[in-house]
């Protein structure tokens, strides 16, 4: 069993930058695959990024260039750096891991997590 809880949602303006946490119940490093994904109302589950054991990372090409992924694998946190924000980030994100996996395939959350947290809002308007 896998425990995740992300933190860090809110409102952002367009062009602006926020920064989400998702806090484990295991060391990343032991936890393999892990990445974000979000769902916007009426709309299905989007793969935002995700990141191997070994620190490679896979973008979704809706936010290549503004987000960032990275995991201190020492310890028992995945963040998610989102900058140059637009009102089409808006959605619900969620932490996932693949574990026991060690790497990923692509961003689709539903081959890629079958653990994930409660999920953070992120609201992006002006």
């Amino acid at each position: 069993q896998v425990d995740l809880v992300e933190s860090g949602g809110g409102s952002g303006q367009p062009g602006g930058s926020l920064r989400l946490v998702c806090r484990t119940s295991k060391v990343t490093y032991k936890l393999g695959c892990m990445g974000w994904f979000r769902q916007a109302p009426g709309k299905e589950l989007e793969g935002v990024a995700t990141i191997n054991r070994g620190g490679e990372a896979t973008d979704a090409d809706s936010v290549k260039g503004r987000f960032t992924i990275s995991r201190n694998s020492g310890q028992n946190i995945l963040t998610l750096q989102m900058d140059s924000l637009n009102p089409e980030d808006t959605a619900m994100y969620y932490c996932g891991t693949r574990w026991p996996l060690a790497y990923c395939s692509g961003v689709d959350p539903r081959v890629n997590f079958q653990y994930y947290g409660q999920g953070t809002q992120v609201t992006v308007s002006s």
